[in-house]
């Protein structure tokens, strides 16, 4: 049998930045099995299988691998396939600006606006609302462990209201502050030292951020590690962006009303990406969120199973 695919880099308007994405469409005869076979062949941080939706009104059902593992949701994946469907949809119909992509994943139904670039050089943007408001966990390791495993010390972690946290978002994210750009720099996964030293965690992605970003528009720039997902460092991470509105509420002095984070990510690996963060604040807590940025097609073609 044979698939069509696309490739995207998501989080970057330029080719060959942001993070890599494949879209594998008309999955609905693929086993679990295959699928697994098929991401870890193209062996990106994840890729994607289109569906026809369960529900008529949706736009798809979709799936998310890594090349090791199934994930219930992941940001990337899915910004660049509501994009990618998106401009497919417009090329059918004529033309289009604006639409609405809804997204069957594992995690539930994720709702997407995707703007789209129609002008020769114009590159399409989407937003999608978080499908869970991001939950703390209260066991976590301690900070000699963690700074193991992320290749630091002690003394590297932490900075004014922010220390290590774990929050869930449809994902596990142990996030790590430094105090600096050149300490982010030098962070990196430490396997001989991450199971041991994360125990019950190992699984977990760990997400090493500082406030000394590069770009001037940015308030923050990270980089993210899964080891256990066969990922040593991701270039742009929407997943972990979702739980990190959590940091930013528990850490940050945030007033009612609604307030955006840029997030630079990736350029340690020269993937320079750009996530846009928008949180909403009601009653002093943390009621939604928003996830955006732009998607590029890089390639298109088939592959046979």
């Amino acid at each position: 049998m044979e698939f069509k695919f696309h490739t995207l880099d998501v989080f970057t308007q330029e080719r060959f930045g942001g993070n890599p994405l494949a879209v594998v469409h008309g999955a609905d005869d693929l086993s679990t099995e295959a699928m697994q076979t098929i991401a870890a062949e193209f062996n990106l941080s994840e890729t994607v299988f289109v569906m026809k939706a369960e529900q008529p009104a949706h736009s798809a059902k979709v799936r998310i691998f890594t090349p090791k593992s199934e994930l219930p949701f992941a940001g990337h994946p899915t910004v660049g396939t509501a994009v990618l469907l998106a401009e497919l949809r417009a090329t059918e119909a004529g033309g289009g600006r604006d639409a609405l992509v809804m997204l069957e994943e594992n995690i539930g139904l994720v709702r997407a606006g995707v703007r789209i670039g129609t002008a020769p050089g114009l590159v399409s943007f989407a937003e999608f609302d978080g499908p869970k408001i991001p939950v703390m966990e209260t066991s976590l390791p301690d900070r000699a462990d963690i700074a193991a495993a992320v290749g630091l010390i002690p003394g590297e972690i932490g900075f004014a209201n922010h220390q290590p946290t774990i929050f869930d978002a449809g994902a596990r994210i142990l996030f790590v502050p430094v105090g600096s750009r050149a300490v982010l720099a030098k962070a990196g996964p430490n396997l001989s030292q991450w199971s041991r030293a994360l125990g019950v965690h190992s699984d977990i992605q760990a997400y090493v951020y500082c406030n000394q970003p590069e770009q001037g528009d940015a308030h923050y720039r990270a980089r993210m590690f899964a080891p256990s997902l066969g990922i040593l460092e991701d270039p742009a991470t929407g997943g972990a962006a979702a739980a990190f509105a959590g940091v930013v509420k528990h850490c940050d002095d945030l007033r009612d009303g609604m307030h955006k984070r840029h997030i630079e990510q990736g350029y340690e690996m020269g993937r320079p990406s750009q996530i846009e963060l928008s949180l909403e604040v009601a009653g002093g807590k943390l009621t939604g969120f928003r996830i955006g940025g732009y998607a590029v097609r890089v390639s298109e073609g088939t592959i046979t199973v």
